[in-house]
């Protein structure tokens, strides 16, 4: 009997992986669209450009992919409970097929304009609902490596973009992007709705069929009334705007969600993308940019991948926390070097740091504070304002983004580089405090457990896998039910 259920597990995790990888590949051609100027706009730029574009043009074609993820805000919080998280995938790859196509036979910049802002859109949509899908398919325990794979796959689109842009035509890079795509669009539409959607929908009997499929078993009666009741009694906490500030727990989920959202890029994960070569223009000599930029993005992904392992086995805190500490100890490594080169000393025998400071950034920044926001942000909403509260979170993402990469600028150019960089340092270590005494462990938690926390209800059960704690903190146990 143990063996029959645990090959039943052992199928119903398959089941959930082959769901999550169909519907994560589109955040491969996500993370081209990301990193898709630093190669190519160096083509553009060149006297045998496809499009000719001026100074002004470059500026836009970065920005113009965070304007439109500002415009998907509204079309997000509308596609995922409308169409379903599931569809909203499907809506978003249609989108970037067709800004792939635009970026592959546009004639003028402005096809290359309308393309940005396509993918922007799309990326906004992509990135809360798969998140959102992934969170509410997952069994909890594998919750945190299933979560991940978006992010792995984003960042195998940096690495492929990197390693495939320089060297191709803006056509064959853009199939490259776009087959991606395709292969989603051929399988992701067989694969289950999320439960909980169903379930929000009254379609109970579809919610049921869902679950049987995610867990390779017929009988998910116990699973299905426990998400059932979850649904319910997060339905009856009213699902206004406004809750997310009244509500305890979506507060300070809304808190943490804020935090994590501005320590991702006040740690200068944005900056350091889009400033690589400069930042390593002292090493010119040893390392060129293109090959600067193709070792920094594979250092993320193998990070990225230990990360996913270690998601529900050593749990969130003890990533974030010690990928924050050591993110900002390569960040002060980094701005004491430039400290020391804006006093007038000569480094040239120290040109190495730079290298060094940034490829260990890379690693701990991915492995701990690359990877567990977006894990978080799918665990810690409630079902009645989750479509809200990821799409705020995404928002704020886009927009400590855009606030970082203006501090950089404005800093380095009033007081030099290393200004910038000890105060991504602090923010780090800052991050680190906060992660130790305010973040909860999600790990191996339900989605339902993880809101008693929020609300402070923190009686431990004693058999997670099948007991329910009820509004109030209450257990339901599990001989009641037998």
């Amino acid at each position: 009997m143990r063996n029959l259920d645990s090959s039943n597990m052992l199928h119903g995790r398959f089941a959930q992986f082959i769901a999550v990888f169909t519907g994560t590949i589109s955040a491969v051609s996500d993370g081209m669209q990301y990193g898709w100027t630093a190669p190519v706009i160096p083509i553009l730029e060149s006297p045998n450009s496809p499009v000719a574009i001026t100074e002004s043009d470059v500026v836009w074609l970065e920005n113009i992919y965070m304007l439109g993820g500002f415009a998907g805000l509204p079309i997000t919080i509308f596609s995922v409970d409308k169409f379903g998280r599931k569809y909203s995938i499907l809506i978003a790859a249609v989108q970037n097929v067709v800004a792939w196509f635009l970026i592959a036979f546009g004639t003028s910049v402005e096809y290359l304009y309308v393309a940005r802002f396509l993918s922007g859109i799309a990326g906004d949509v992509a990135f809360v609902s798969a998140p959102m899908y992934i969170g509410e398919i997952a069994d909890q325990h594998i919750r945190g490596i299933l979560g991940s794979c978006i992010y792995l796959m984003m960042l195998f689109g940096i690495l492929v973009v990197y390693s495939v842009a320089p060297f191709v035509s803006i056509p064959v890079s853009s199939a490259v992007g776009c087959s991606f795509l395709l292969i989603q669009l051929m399988s992701f539409p067989f694969m289950p709705e999320s439960p909980y959607y169903l379930l929000l929908k009254n379609k109970k009997e579809q919610a049921r069929r869902s679950l049987q499929r995610l867990r390779a078993v017929m009988d998910v009666e116990k699973e299905l009334e426990e998400i059932s009741t979850a649904v319910e009694r997060q339905q009856n906490e009213r699902g206004r705007p406004i809750d997310l500030l009244l509500v305890k727990s979506n507060r300070k989920a809304l808190l943490i969600m804020s935090v994590l959202n501005c320590a991702q890029h006040f740690s200068s994960i944005s900056v350091i993308l889009m400033n690589i070569h400069s930042i390593l223009e002292d090493a010119a000599s040893m390392i060129s940019p293109n090959t600067a930029a193709i070792i920094f993005s594979a250092l993320m992904l193998i990070a990225s991948f230990v990360s996913a392992g270690l998601l529900d086995k050593a749990g969130r805190k003890i990533l974030l926390t010690s990928s924050s500490i050591l993110t900002g100890l390569s960040l002060l490594l980094l701005a004491s070097y430039f400290a020391v080169k804006n006093n007038g000393t000569d480094v040239t025998s120290y040109n190495w740091v730079p290298v060094v400071s940034v490829m260990l950034y890379a690693v701990s920044f991915k492995y701990g504070l690359g990877m567990v926001p977006i894990v978080m942000t799918a665990e810690l909403f409630p079902t009645s304002v989750k479509a809200l509260g990821m799409t705020i979170s995404d928002a704020m993402y886009v927009i400590f983004a855009v606030v970082s990469i203006y501090l950089y600028q404005h800093l380095k150019g009033l007081y030099g580089m290393h200004v910038p960089f000890f105060l991504f340092a602090s923010s780090c270590f800052i991050t680190a405090v906060f992660t130790m005494f305010v973040i909860p462990e999600t790990k191996g938690k339900t989605l339902e457990e993880i809101q008693q926390i929020l609300k402070g209800n923190t009686t431990e059960k004693k058999t997670p896998s099948v007991e329910h704690i009820e509004e109030g903190g209450n257990e339901k146990n599990e001989d009641t039910r037998l």
